[in-house]
């Protein structure tokens, strides 16, 4: 057996052989506390916070996040229900909502938080009161933490979208946005188009004084008195300088404050104390080859983007010299990574290139359906110190994790890890003092079972449960694309390697080769599967089973019940036969057709096949689904019944997504249609494998037996518990492994959970 290498060891052997190749390739250097890493501690949905007979479904999400000084409580923004959030951090595995406050309470129904703060005793929650796009107002509420009652409040003169507080807590700096109506139509332009008045700027809170009510405010001008171009923005090359649009807001250790603005693809730096502004620049464009452009259903990373403007969104200082930028994009651009930026002469001092993008690809979180859009949108990042060492962190708003750097040299920043969030993650909010970073996501579904989470994740020396698994990069970097894993199967005759192939999600199925030596495992070779004509082909692939005679065996489920079928490949992945359902079963399926496929030889060659159906057949027992064993010899199918549990969750169902040889028996997963806290069932169960054909006539239920609960083992890792367990096979090293399908993150977080269960004695009770 191979040595087994740590998730640090494998991360630094990638990054040195290049596999995140781009223009920016994170430096291979390697720092003492590299052994340090984040791990998740815990996953709270924020609807679980919500007031007292609210329907759990309204949605709620939590979007912009601060902490009180001593760490222990978080307070969020929800602009979907008009109220910031409160939890108790204390006990980071285990945060407690403390309820929320109402705008409706401040001021009125339509007020919706933008972004908040909190210095001192004091939450500053910032409130966009804007009756149209070109009427835009705002105010500054401030709130006493403990009493949750406003104490002052101060008209902001526009609509505010972010707030920073300066690290000697002198100042708070506002960036008024005044943003664009995307189907408005200004003189000469398009739909969408800048300029559209009136203009945003820059407010300055002075917060001298104990009391707020002593506090005041002192606007930056970012045009003329008339809504002229400023000649510094002008000379910059901002895209339209009468209209700026600033969007976010950092402040470094001598009270400069960096914004960006986004649409305008620019970035103005500003002195608090005098107000002044001391530079403006354009952040440029960006060619990024390498990424997947093209919304195909496959992941090819041979696609480019030309001269694209970053238009950054997210900034934050690293030091009093070098900023970075999140570039996310807006209407004109996006370049699908972060950049560090030399304040001094505004020029690029680092760029990703296509390494941020092609993390999404490593770790399984490549979002296909953004291909032709703006890919991963790279749209928060926060800087902060830990043990002395800074890192920055980069939030994938459609790839759902965030990127770990360390920046100890800020000009070439070096990769650590990827942190899996649930989606869109927006607010980052680093708490050094108790080496916490805390992730507040934006999406919320409560009809898909995805709901707005904060994620709370602690920096220490344990080895974190993510990633699972990852794929390997050919010699030139490019990385194995993978997701919708939800079938597996041994490999025989290798004791440390296992297959699993692509589902529905894919437009070409794929079988990937997975090396379980390692941890996390790793996907290293990825086979094509073909047709009869030897063309790729796209099959609903549910399971897999690797033939000890060669080739594999595949179970793929139909749109429709006659288009469920088995399908037989050769080793170099060609169809070389298609068995279809009887007719009397096609007709009676729905939607859930085939899953899982196991097959056996016996000691004289016979080869039988047998396959899971996911659902009932109309007109069988209600409750009873069906395992099917199809003879290979003889071409015929018969059936024996498999009793599911029962569910009172409206909405859900149970049914099996997968089948597998233990012994003399036929293990199966059965689960729900549940995810996060209200998953029930993940459960894997055995019943006795018959030996000959089923008798015809009722079906004949095999009795089952639990072998091991599943749902412990999801959510050991402090994320969203997935729903989608549908994989699993004993190795050849006598090892139960089982893998979720992350439905390529449609509807879904995207995080796969690649789980080693144990021996074979331990889970099923022999060897």
């Amino acid at each position: 057996m191979p040595p087994k290498r740590t998730f640090a060891a494998l991360v630094a052997a990638a990054t040195a052989a290049g596999t995140l190749a781009g223009a920016g390739t994170a430096s291979a250097h390697q720092r003492p506390d590299s052994a340090l890493a984040f791990d998740r501690t815990a996953t709270y949905p924020v609807f679980q916070n919500r007031p007292a007979g609210e329907d759990p479904a309204t949605a709620t999400v939590a979007e912009i996040s601060a902490v009180s000084e001593d760490g222990r409580t978080l307070v969020y923004t929800d602009a979907l229900a008009r109220r910031i959030g409160f939890l108790d951090i204390s006990d980071a595995g285990r945060p407690r909502g403390l309820g929320t406050l109402s705008l409706v309470e401040l001021g009125n129904a339509e007020d919706e938080p933008t972004s908040v703060a909190v210095v001192g005793e004091y939450v500053l929650v910032v409130v966009n009161t804007s009756a149209s796009y070109t009427d835009p107002s705002g105010r500054l509420d401030v709130i006493a933490l403990r009493t949750r009652k406003r104490v002052a409040s101060y008209d902001l003169g526009g609509q505010p979208d972010s707030i920073a507080i300066s690290k000697g807590k002198r100042y708070a700096a506002i960036a008024i946005e005044n943003e664009r109506d995307e189907e408005a139509t200004p003189p000469g332009g398009e739909e969408g188009d800048l300029p559209q008045a009136p203009a945003g700027f820059v407010q300055i809170v002075d917060l001298a004084g104990k009391s707020p009510a002593s506090w005041r405010t002192r606007p930056v001008p970012l045009t003329t008195a008339g809504g002229k171009a400023l000649p510094a923005l002008a000379a910059a090359g901002i895209t339209e300088p009468t209209d700026p649009e600033p969007e976010y807001v950092s402040i470094n250790g001598r009270d400069q404050l960096a914004v960006t603005l986004q649409e305008n693809n620019g970035m103005v730096l500003v002195d608090l104390p005098s107000g002044r502004i001391t530079k403006a620049f354009s952040t440029g464009t960006a060619s990024v080859k390498g990424i997947d452009t093209v919304e195909d259903g496959v992941i090819d990373l041979t696609g480019s983007i030309t001269d694209t403007p970053r238009e950054p969104d997210a900034t934050g200082w690293i030091d009093d010299r070098y900023l970075a930028t999140a570039n996310e994009g807006d209407w004109r651009g996006g370049t699908r990574g972060w950049s560090i930026f030399d304040s001094r002469t505004g020029r690029v001092a680092w760029d990703a290139g296509n390494s941020y993008e092609r993390l999404a690809v490593k770790y399984g979180l490549h979002n296909e359906g953004r291909a032709e859009k703006k890919g991963t949108e790279p749209e928060g990042l926060a800087i902060a110190r830990f043990n002395g060492v800074p890192y920055a962190f980069v939030g994938s708003e459609r790839s759902n994790f965030v990127a770990v750097y360390d920046l100890s040299k800020p000009t070439a920043p070096v990769f650590r890890q990827v942190l899996a969030t649930t989606n869109g993650p927006e607010g980052l909010l680093p708490i050094p003092s108790r080496n916490l970073l805390a992730v507040s996501s934006e999406e919320d579904d409560a009809t898909a079972l995805v709901r707005a989470s904060v994620s709370l994740f602690k920096l220490g020396k344990s080895t974190p449960a993510f990633p699972s698994i990852v794929s390997a990069s050919g010699h030139d970097g490019t990385p194995i694309g993978w997701g919708a894993l939800g079938a597996l199967s041994a490999a025989g005759g290798r004791p440390h390697q296992l297959y699993a192939a692509t589902d529905a999600a894919y437009s070409t199925t794929r079988i990937l080769t997975i090396d379980t030596a390692s941890s996390p495992a790793v996907i290293n070779k990825a086979l094509t599967v073909k047709d009869a004509a030897g063309k790729p082909v796209g099959y609903d692939a549910e399971g897999i089973f690797a033939r000890p005679q060669g080739g594999f065996w595949l179970s793929v489920e139909g749109a429709t019940g006659a288009e469920n079928k088995l399908v037989r490949l050769d080793s170099s992945g060609v169809t070389r036969q298609v068995v279809a359902l009887p007719a009397d079963v096609a007709a009676g399926l729905a939607k859930q057709g085939f899953e899982g496929v196991t097959a056996t030889t016996d000691s004289r060659g016979r080869e039988a096949v047998w396959a899971a159906l996911q659902r009932e057949v109309a007109g069988d027992p209600a409750g009873v689904v069906r395992i099917g064993r199809y003879d290979v010899a003889t071409g015929t199918w018969s059936w024996y019944g498999y009793r599911l549990e029962t569910t009172t969750t409206p909405g859900d169902w149970l049914g099996l997504s997968e089948i597998t040889v233990v012994g003399d028996r036929l293990a199966v997963i059965e689960r729900d249609k549940l995810n996060g806290p209200n998953a029930k069932i993940k459960r894997i169960y055995t019943v006795e494998m018959p030996r000959t054909a089923a008798a015809p006539g009722p079906l004949r239920v095999l009795p089952k037996t639990l072998a091991h609960d599943v749902l412990p083992d999801l959510r050991a890792t402090n994320g969203w518990t997935q729903e989608k367990l549908e994989g699993l096979t004993v190795g050849g090293d006598g090892r139960v492994y089982a893998i979720t399908d992350n439905d390529a993150l449609n509807d879904a977080t995207g995080e796969t959970a690649f789980l080693r269960l144990g021996s074979v004695q331990r889970v099923f009770g022999h060897s």
